[in-house]
Formats: structure tokens, C-alpha cells, sequence
């Protein structure tokens, strides 16, 4: 009887060894498979943001906020923006023509009516003395008549010539301002031609030119002139040509310039200063400050220079309070949020 259940018994162990190697495998294949698995507090961190790049339009709403220490640190300044009236203005290329040109003409001038003047003197001695004893032969008096022809004629060329060369109606024509013209001719005084390119203005000649050298920045002084003619046309540059007076030693003869004029009606703006603009993705920007210590990237349209600004008629209010020293500094803390700041 013992032996019949011990046969039995090694027979139910025989047929559960195949289940207890299948469930012991699979338990060291997951004691295996945890092992390898990266724990929880070693899983890779997600992608951080590149703290180099440059600031995005949506950063600019968010600002750059600063303590008084900091803002003193940086050397951080401020600007109220004035409200002003712009026109746009057309822009036009020009040079200083050199006094020698000038001189000239006026020599030319002035000998011309010098000869005419001694021919018309001889011309009137001659018929005062017709009929008395001091009277000179017929001879003498057709050699005055033809020499005052002459004379008259060739004051006349030196007269068109001139003309012709700066202008129909100049500032010094029909015995008005007679020493400008010798101003000129001496070099105190310098004269200016300016020609806008064809269709770049409409109507009478302009009342004002302002003036600045050929490649300033916008920070740069400009001149102011009121004295403006027209002159005679380019041949080489299709447009309307003007002249202008300039102080002497404001330019150098024969220097390029470039001018402009208003045209068009004048609109309300604001003017930012030159120093508040600074470039960022392609576009001009400025940091205004919109409560204390809290400075908002603002974008600006520079397509309206002045002298030494801009002029803007969205984004700013006259009177807001645009950053005009350590701009720099706040587009770098903008662009390295991602760090502390300093």
C-alpha cells in the first residue's frame, strides 16, 4: 500500500517540474528585466530652452523687471518721448560747388560792366560836346557808338551766362543783396545745389533744405537753409536741381551731401531718441518703462528719421519713458531668462 502511494506521489512530481522551471524562469526574467529598467530619479531630463536665443515678440510682452540697485548698477537712464508734428520728406543728393567756379563768373561780370560803363561815359562825353569848340570829329563819335554795342552786348552774355549757370531768379538779380554774389565769389559764403530725383516732389520750390553729410546717422546735426532758387536742371541726374546757401566751413568744397525737404502734410508722433533704438530678429525695438522698474521691449518703425531720433506714431505716447543708456543690457538679461540675472 506505502509503495503504491510513493510510485504515485514521485509521479505528481514529475509532472509538476516542468510548471515550477517555467514559473522560476519567469520570475528571474522580471528580477532581470527591474534590474535594467532606469530608476525613476535617473530619467532623462526634457529639452531645455537655449538661453542664447534671442528673444521672441511674445518675450518682449512679459518685460525685464529690475531692482534700484541693479538699475543703478547698469547705469540704466530715461527718456520722455515729446510729442512732434512730421511731414515725410523727399530726399535728394547734392554737393558744395567750389568758389574758383563762382569767382569766375563774377570776374567775368564785373569786367563786362566795367567796359560797358566807361563806352556808355565816352558814348554820352561825345554828344555833350556836339556843337561846341571841344567837339570831336563824326568819326570818333560812330567809334563810341559801336563800342558801346559791343560793350552792351558782351554785359549781356556775362549776364545769361550767369544765369544760366546758377539760376533764372538768384538772390543777388535785379540789384538785390549785390554783395552775396562776391560773397560767394570769395568763398564766405557757399553755395549748395541739391537735385531731387524725378517724381520725389510735386509744386513750388522748397521753402526750407536740411542737410547732412553723405552717410550720417540719424544722430547727426543737420543744416537748416531758407534760401532756396532753382537752379538749372542735371544733365545727369533726371529730377528738379535747387540752390542753396551755406555758411562757409560747413563743408568742404565739392563735398557730397544729401538733403531733404518736407513734403506732404504734417501728422502727430512721437520722437524716440537715436540711443533708444536697438535691433533684435531683423527689427528695430525700444524698452519702455511702464511702471518702476519694469522695462517692456516695444517695437518702433524707423522709416521716419529726424535729426537725432525717430519718429513713431504707434507703439509709444509722447510722454512715456523710453530707455536711452543700458538698452543693451536689458535685451541681454531678456535673452538669458533662462539664467539668473546678475
Amino acid at each position: 500500500m506505502n509503495t503504491k502511494i510513493s510510485a504515485t506521489a514521485h509521479k505528481l512530481l514529475e509532472c509538476m517540474m516542468p510548471a515550477r522551471r517555467l514559473l522560476i524562469a519567469g520570475v528571474c526574467a522580471g528580477l532581470l528585466s527591474a534590474c535594467h529598467k532606469s530608476p525613476a530619479g535617473n530619467a532623462p531630463a526634457p529639452a531645455q530652452k537655449n538661453s542664447s536665443a534671442a528673444p521672441s515678440a511674445a518675450d518682449a510682452d512679459a518685460g525685464v523687471r529690475l531692482t534700484p540697485a541693479q538699475i543703478e548698477k547698469i547705469g540704466l537712464e530715461t527718456e520722455a518721448a515729446e510729442s512732434v508734428d512730421y511731414a515725410p520728406e523727399a530726399a535728394g543728393y547734392g554737393s558744395v560747388i567750389p568758389h574758383e567756379s563762382i569767382a569766375q563768373a563774377a570776374a567775368e561780370l564785373a569786367t563786362a560792366q566795367a567796359a560797358e560803363s566807361q563806352s556808355r561815359s565816352a558814348l554820352a562825353r561825345t554828344r555833350r560836346l556836339a556843337g561846341t569848340a571841344g567837339a570831336m570829329s563824326a568819326d570818333v563819335g560812330e567809334a563810341n557808338v559801336r563800342q558801346l554795342a559791343v560793350d552792351t552786348a558782351a554785359l549781356n552774355l556775362a549776364q545769361q551766362k550767369l544765369t544760366a549757370t546758377f539760376g533764372a531768379n538768384p538772390p543777388w538779380s535785379g540789384g538785390r543783396n549785390p554783395r552775396l554774389l562776391q560773397a560767394l565769389a570769395d568763398g564766405s559764403t557757399q553755395l549748395l545745389r541739391v537735385t531731387f530725383p524725378l517724381g520725389s516732389l510735386h509744386g513750388e520750390t522748397p521753402r526750407t533744405l536740411s542737410v547732412s553729410r553723405l552717410g550720417a546717422s540719424t544722430g547727426d546735426k543737420r543744416l537748416t537753409m531758407s534760401m532756396v532758387w532753382a537752379a538749372p536742371a542735371d544733365a545727369n541726374v533726371p529730377g528738379r536741381s535747387f540752390f542753396a546757401l551755406l555758411r562757409a566751413g560747413e563743408f568742404g568744397e565739392g563735398e557730397r551731401v544729401i538733403a531733404r525737404t518736407p513734403i506732404g502734410a504734417a501728422q502727430p508722433g512721437v520722437r524716440i531718441p537715436a540711443a533708444a533704438a536697438l535691433i533684435s530678429e531683423g527689427k528695430y525695438w525700444c524698452y519702455v518703462e511702464t511702471m518702476p522698474g519694469n522695462f517692456v521691449r516695444t517695437e518702433i518703425d524707423t522709416g521716419r528719421p529726424v535729426e537725432n531720433g525717430y519718429v513713431v506714431i504707434s507703439g509709444v505716447k509722447a510722454g512715456d519713458k523710453v530707455v536711452t543708456q543700458a538698452a543693451a543690457q536689458l535685451l541681454a538679461q531678456e535673452s538669458n531668462a533662462g539664467q539668473d540675472a546678475d
